[in-house]
C-alpha cells in the first residue's frame, strides 16, 4: 500500500511539474496556429497554457479569465499571472480578465481559439459546467476551435451536451495520480453558419 501511495504522488508531482505543460506545448502545436490568433483560455490559473499559446501567436493576442480562486490554485491572481507572462517575455500580447466562465465578458465570435486546462470541472454543478462550455463555443469565431481538458468523465458529458467534438485521452503524463485520474482533451470546430443566417 505504501509503495502504491508513493507511486501515485510521484506521479501526480510529475504531471504537475512538467508532465501537464509538455502535453499542452504539443496540443498548441498540433492545432496548427498561424501566429496571428486571437485566443482564449478559460480558468486560466498562473498562466502555464495561457503563456504557451503567446508565445505562438507573436502577432496575435491571449487573453485569459479567472475567478482567481486560491482554492481552486495556491498564489492564484492576475498580478502573479502577468509576472509569469512578463518573464516569458510575451506580455505584450497577453491580458487577463477577472470574469465567470458561466457568463463570459466577450461578444460572440470573438476568438479564433478557446483552451481550458483542468478548470471548468470545477464548476460544482453539470449545468453550470455546460453553461460554460456553451459560453464556450459561443464566443469562437465560425471555424474557430475549443480545446478541454478535464477528467475523462466529465470530458465525455460536454462533448453528449455539444453534440460534437471529438475526445482523446492524454496519456500518462496528464495522470493525477494514476489512470483512474487521467485526463482527456475535447476537441471541437465550430461549425461555420449557413449562408444567410444571423448569429444567436
Amino acid at each position: 500500500m505504501g509503495t502504491l501511495l508513493l507511486a501515485s504522488t510521484g506521479v501526480y508531482l510529475h504531471t504537475t511539474l512538467r508532465g501537464k505543460l509538455r502535453i499542452w506545448k504539443q496540443e498548441l502545436d498540433r492545432i496548427g496556429l498561424k501566429g496571428d490568433e486571437h485566443l482564449l483560455d478559460l480558468g486560466c490559473g498562473r498562466g502555464a497554457v495561457l503563456v504557451e499559446a503567446a508565445r505562438r501567436v507573436p502577432a496575435g493576442r491571449a487573453d485569459g479569465v479567472d475567478l482567481w480562486s486560491r482554492k481552486d490554485q495556491s498564489g492564484n491572481g492576475p498580478a502573479v499571472t502577468l509576472a509569469n507572462a512578463a518573464a516569458a517575455g510575451v506580455a505584450d500580447r497577453v491580458e487577463v480578465h477577472t470574469g465567470d466562465m458561466t457568463s463570459l465578458p466577450f461578444e460572440d465570435g470573438t476568438f479564433d481559439i478557446v483552451t481550458s486546462a483542468m478548470a471548468i470541472h470545477n464548476i460544482p454543478s453539470r449545468e453550470g459546467r455546460h453553461r460554460a462550455v456553451d459560453e464556450a463555443v459561443r464566443v469562437l469565431r465560425p471555424g474557430g476551435q475549443l480545446l478541454i481538458a478535464d477528467p475523462w468523465w466529465i470530458a465525455r458529458q460536454y462533448a453528449d451536451h455539444l453534440g460534437q467534438g471529438t475526445l482523446r485521452p492524454l496519456g500518462a503524463g496528464y495522470w493525477y495520480g494514476g489512470p483512474w485520474l487521467g485526463i482527456t482533451l475535447l476537441h471541437v470546430v465550430k461549425e461555420p453558419r449557413p449562408e444567410g443566417t444571423e448569429p444567436c
